[in-house]
């Protein structure tokens, strides 16, 4: 049977406190206890339904965290302030002094620069590989590597991926496969794929209202407890906490996510086409022209499309800048980083979000100066937006005007 992630979220139902349909919100950070003893086990980890200390759990993140959960597929998930406050506790907690990690090498500059300039600090070493390619994944692998690290669809390359096939080779060498799957959520269901770790940045497509942060690791329930336990845990010893308002409105907001992926997909495939077709060089994971268009249809859950994020180049990092620009001045969307927000939002990653990379390995990996990362709105006439960047390209010279 075909997992549906969209059910499963639907499926959940919890009713607020005096009957509300919404959940009520847990406003404490601090919560009692009737019996001392139930304080001293709840401190041993040997209670349930029990909340000690809002930086641990609170019942408003654990209805987010059953949720995101539920999507994925895996036993249970703890949720975080931030997608990095996701990746940064799971790859500590997975890696101790002496280890080694092989990662791709096209990731979030945030996450590349914590494991290219500060997990050396703790004598945690990466290798950063093509992972598209698993003969060169697998010649990384070293007697002390613990962890594989990917992105589904990579940022900002957009490079796919192939989950199956690097849980086979995590399973060979006894490794923890880590999939952050921020940019296709809905779409690409890695746990199901054979990934023992799933992350997201609740910040992006998730929330999807671009007004708060957050993250999420998705698991067993022996790795999640082993992150939230008060001896030594990563995430409830580094802080990385949700506020339990913030938990909720994401929560109140993944009831659509469904719809906004479809949508986000069906505009970003149009207008990949189209740019495509104008002999601007784009890529897309929809697109039959990207190299791995066939692993992404392998994997996807077909319904919600092949996600929202394109590239184009523009030739240079002056055009670029000039285009989106002159796309904002427009009302087609707004310059900034981020992605999943219902205006199309879009950057140039050399100088922003993968900026932590030096030049010289933006260059060996394919990042040229003139990338301009889309993450695709959800305009209703995606026609008229398509016709108005258009002509806001011819503008710029990024497209010659077409002769009548």
């Amino acid at each position: 049977m075909a997992f549906k992630p969209a059910n499963n979220i639907q499926d959940l139902q919890y009713f607020g406190e005096f009957g509300g349909v919404n959940p009520s919100i847990s406003d404490s950070s601090t919560y009692t206890f009737i019996e001392a003893k139930t304080m001293f086990d709840t401190f041993e980890g040997n209670t349930d339904g029990c909340y000690l200390y809002s930086r641990h759990s609170t019942p408003s993140n654990l209805y987010l965290g059953e949720a995101l959960a539920a999507m994925e597929g895996t036993e249970t998930a703890n949720v975080a302030g931030s997608g990095m406050g996701a990746i940064t506790p799971t790859l500590l907690q997975l890696c101790g002094a002496g280890d080694h990690i092989v990662s791709s090498r096209t990731i979030y500059g945030g996450t590349y620069a914590f494991l290219k300039n500060f997990t050396p600090r703790m004598n945690i070493q990466t290798s950063f590989v093509d992972i598209t390619k698993l003969d060169v994944v697998e010649a990384a692998i070293t007697p002390n590597t613990k962890v594989l690290y990917c992105e589904s669809v990579s940022n900002p390359l957009l490079e796919v991926a192939d989950i199956k096939g690097l849980a086979a080779l995590a399973k060979k060498h006894n490794l923890t496969l880590v999939v952050d799957n921020t940019f296709s959520p809905l779409s690409i269901s890695p746990a199901q794929l054979g990934a023992d770790v799933v992350i997201h940045s609740l910040t992006k497509f998730i929330n999807g209202s671009s007004d708060t942060m957050g993250g999420v690791v998705c698991g067993t329930a022996e790795f999640i407890n082993s992150l939230k336990s008060v001896i030594d845990g990563a995430s409830m010893l580094l802080g990385a906490s949700m506020d339990s308002l913030r938990s909720s409105s994401i929560l109140k907001n993944m009831r659509t996510l469904h719809i906004r992926m479809k949508q986000h997909s069906k505009n970003a495939s149009f207008l990949a086409e189209k740019f495509e077709g104008l002999g601007i060089k784009t890529v897309y994971p929809g697109l039959t022209s990207h190299p791995s268009h066939e692993v992404f249809k392998s994997m996807m859950n077909t319904e919600y499309g092949f996600g929202g994020m394109l590239t184009i180049d523009a030739g240079s990092l002056d055009k670029a800048n000039v285009l989106m620009e002159l796309m904002q001045e427009k009302n087609l969307g707004y310059l900034a980083v981020s992605l999943g927000f219902y205006k199309t939002l879009f950057s140039a990653p050399g100088t922003s979000t993968s900026s932590e990379i030096p030049e010289d390995e933006q260059a060996e990996i394919g990042l040229s100066e003139g990338l301009i990362r889309f993450s695709i709105g959800l305009d209703d006439d995606i026609e008229r937006t398509f016709k108005m960047m258009k002509a806001c390209m011819e503008q710029v010279g990024v497209l010659q005007p077409e002769i009548a």
